[in-house]
């Protein structure tokens, strides 16, 4: 049986693991697909605005990761909580295999709320990947754990006193896109792509005939057919 989600918020989201199905899934986007495919795969449907800002950058360029968004919410705070890092714990702890941590940290300059015992331990529970709207440290460790971190910035400073964990589980602001938990997150080294959860069928599927058709035209145009034509037979560019 798996484990059930502590809701301690009356708007908390209530998730359970990703199925063997969904494991296939990020699986067969990390290695066939790539967020500009995705990303105009979800212009076609109307969803123009999907992509996070341009500085998600991941800390390391290999970093890929695939997975249902479990939320996290942080504020910056000016003094030290009685209990600093109570709701950061239980986020984490509660993590379900095949998720990608997506951080809010109201785009904090100050408050680097990520680092490697975070990123250790999600890991450890099955995450795929965090997408943090702010700072991270211990960056070579994260590096060296391979696992998948995307951030707007490298600061070397604790979160005690500088900010907290106010929910998980909730609707979110990240990156100056809205994300639900449980919406599809891909991210890459061209940026971090939402695809919301009702779509994420049609989205992957329409992505995924455009990559053939987009192989097929590198194909051809490396044997030197003209672009012209080869756009006319494929429809893609």
């Amino acid at each position: 049986m798996e484990k059930e989600l502590v809701t301690t918020s009356p708007s908390r989201i209530v998730r359970e693991a990703a199925s063997a199905k969904d494991l296939e899934l990020f699986a067969h986007i990390e290695a066939k697909l790539y967020t500009a495919v995705v990303s105009d795969s979800l212009d076609e449907m109307g969803y123009r605005d999907q992509a996070m800002r341009k500085d998600f950058r991941p800390l390391d360029p290999t970093f890929r990761c695939a997975g249902w968004a479990r939320t996290v919410q942080c504020m910056d705070v000016f003094e030290i909580p009685e209990d600093p890092y109570g709701l950061e714990i239980e986020a984490i702890d509660s993590l379900l295999p095949g998720e990608v941590v997506v951080v809010s940290t109201g785009d904090s300059e100050r408050n680097a709320p990520w680092g490697e015992l975070l990123s250790t331990a999600s890991k450890a529970r099955g995450a795929r990947g965090a997408i943090i709207g702010g700072l991270v440290r211990d960056v070579i460790k994260i590096q060296e754990l391979k696992f998948p971190v995307f951030a707007t910035g490298i600061k070397p400073v604790d979160s005690m006193g500088r900010g907290v964990v106010t929910d998980y589980n909730v609707p979110i602001e990240c990156g100056e896109i809205s994300v639900w938990p449980g919406d599809l997150v891909f991210a890459d080294f061209d940026g971090v792509v939402v695809v919301p959860a009702a779509i994420v069928s049609e989205v992957i599927t329409r992505a995924t005939d455009k990559m053939n058709r987009e192989n097929h035209s590198r194909d051809e145009l490396m044997r030197g057919l003209y672009l012209a034509d080869v756009y006319k037979k494929y429809g893609v560019l």
